[in-house]
């Protein structure tokens, strides 16, 4: 399993390095996610450069695209140079989206009339592209899942995990970043949120395209 997980400039760190932490434990089965960006570098929210490890054009033959948030998600919302960039296509690839990413799944069409959920800042934006907002924090519609607030970033790990690998594979996965004391409860959480919206169709089964 191939992920981009996208990263633009301003981005989140929550939303970017949550996710890519908990799927990178799964590189002894072959998984790997990468930081992919536009430029060779980007700054986050708070400061952080990063160098990227893919560049945007990755995404187009990941198996998994996660499209973090960020305080400049609503200008790149509005650069069709830069969007016209991502070829992404739910048929052959899963998608997610966390807070103000939605946005630009609203934007590239990747929505396609689905509900989705995004963070509370964001949630006018997502409206105002036409897109009904959940008043939850994970939702997914076959191979596009969505996700509001920071902290849940490891609710698409989670869908992509069950996804592509098996529930006991996800369980250790979890078990191991929750907190201590706390295991069983976090674990049993992130699996009440995302199971329901969990396909019997794997991720291998995906329509493959060149």
């Amino acid at each position: 399993m191939q992920i981009a997980v996208l990263t633009f400039d301003g981005f989140n760190e929550l939303d970017s390095f949550i996710a890519y932490g908990i799927l990178n434990r799964m590189k002894p089965k072959g998984w790997k996610a990468f930081i992919t960006s536009p430029t060779s570098r980007v700054v986050s929210m708070n400061g952080a450069a990063v160098d990227a490890q893919k560049d945007l054009e990755f995404a187009h033959t990941a198996d998994a695209v996660i499209f973090g948030s960020g305080i400049k998600t609503r200008d790149i919302a509005q650069d069709s140079a830069l969007l016209n960039r991502l070829k992404l296509d739910p048929r052959r690839q899963l998608i997610a989206a966390q807070c103000s990413g939605t946005l630009l799944l609203a934007k590239l069409g990747l929505l396609d009339g689905r509900p989705a959920c995004t963070d509370l800042r964001t949630k006018p934006w997502v409206i105002e592209a036409g897109v009904r907002v959940l008043n939850q924090p994970f939702f997914a519609d076959g191979n596009v899942a969505t996700a509001g607030g920071c902290l849940a970033s490891h609710y698409l790990a989670t869908w992509i995990l069950l996804r592509g690998a098996s529930r006991p594979e996800a369980e250790d996965i979890l078990h191991y970043v929750v907190p201590v004391g706390e295991k069983e409860e976090y674990v049993a959480r992130a699996f009440k949120a995302v199971e329901p919206y969990v396909t019997a169709q794997p991720v291998h089964n995906l329509v493959r395209q060149s």
